[in-house]
């Protein structure tokens, strides 16, 4: 069973990746991402992230569980910050844990790559300066990354 969390606070990725392992004897690896705000080389003031409440939660563990059915994983955690993130803040983690570290790497790697382009959060840049971008599109490259998964999306 996946945990699955859309939060304005921030979370402390080495207390989830401990807590998949839980001193199981069973867990061979756990794999962790963490996701930053980037300042875009000093151009970037923040990000502000929204979601879809609710919608955003049921999406992010429909993958978790595609995720499930595609690796032999011990546990999934999913976590995704929305509201204003600063340049240096975290804003997304996942961690897997399996037996094996390769279930773990690629399972780690689906969930992120369906997050950035099917989950549904929306991210707008306020400058350095203060003004405020539009909202930021999907990267052609993170329609390709996702393809490789197949049917998952």
């Amino acid at each position: 069973m996946a945990t699955i969390r859309v939060q304005r606070e921030d979370f402390d990725a080495g207390a989830e990746a401990a807590g998949l392992a839980g001193g199981r004897k069973d867990v061979g690896a756990v794999v962790t991402f963490v996701g930053y705000c980037r300042d875009e080389g000093g151009r970037l003031g923040a990000l502000e992230l929204e979601h879809y409440p609710g919608m955003a939660e049921v999406e992010m563990a429909r993958v978790a569980r595609e995720a499930e059915t595609r690796w032999p994983l011990i546990g999934v955690t999913a976590i995704h910050r929305f509201g204003r993130i600063a340049p240096g803040e975290q804003i997304v983690c996942v961690a897997v844990a399996a037996a094996h570290r390769g279930e773990a790497f690629a399972a780690a790697e689906m969930l992120m790559d369906y997050l950035k382009t099917r989950a549904p959060f929306w991210k707008r840049a306020v400058l350095a300066d203060g003004a405020v971008e539009g909202w930021v599109e999907a990267k052609g490259g993170d329609d390709s990354a996702v393809a490789r998964w197949g049917a998952a999306g």
